[in-house]
């Protein structure tokens, strides 16, 4: 199964639309986001597109209303740390992550955002993922769950 991986939005919406265009074209089963949507438009936009989205909140995660929106309308939402299950494999999303953090030792992966920069390591056996941010322009990653995979897509439009 492929997870749309994307944090970071901070309320561009034209990038977020181009992203969410890749749905079909990699057979996206559910998105996930980790952090500063900045507005429910932004959250609005990925919805728009009916996969499933599972997200954490932001530092810039300020809208009035945020909060309540996500938990009425996300299919999985945390305001701090979200752990979930895709396909069999144990998934957590942070914001801002602290590696050596006990809640993260059972996971197959820890999906995070806030610094902006795209990144993959294992730490503690744990593989640690950030997809860059969607300000930046079309960057993201796709989580595959049958081999615990990720790949990091950059793209320039106009």
């Amino acid at each position: 199964m492929r997870t749309l991986v994307i944090s970071d939005s901070h309320g561009h919406i034209a990038n977020l639309k181009h992203i969410m265009g890749f749905v079909k074209k990699y057979d996206i089963s559910a998105v996930i986001h980790a952090g500063d949507w900045n507005t429910i438009e932004s959250v609005k936009t990925v919805l728009e597109f009916g996969v499933p989205l599972y997200t954490v909140m932001g530092n810039a995660d300020i809208d009035e209303g945020m909060e309540e929106y996500l938990t009425l309308n996300t299919k999985g939402f945390d305001r701090d740390f979200l752990k979930i299950e895709i396909d069999g494999r144990k998934i957590g999303i942070i914001h801002k992550a602290l590696i050596n953090d006990k809640r993260f030792e059972s996971l197959d992966v820890l999906i995070s955002g806030h610094y902006h920069s795209k990144e993959e390591k294992m730490v503690d056996f744990v593989k640690f993922v950030r997809p860059g941010a969607v300000i930046n322009g079309v960057n993201f990653a796709i989580y595959e769950t049958e081999n615990n995979s990720i790949e990091f897509i950059s793209e320039k439009y106009d």
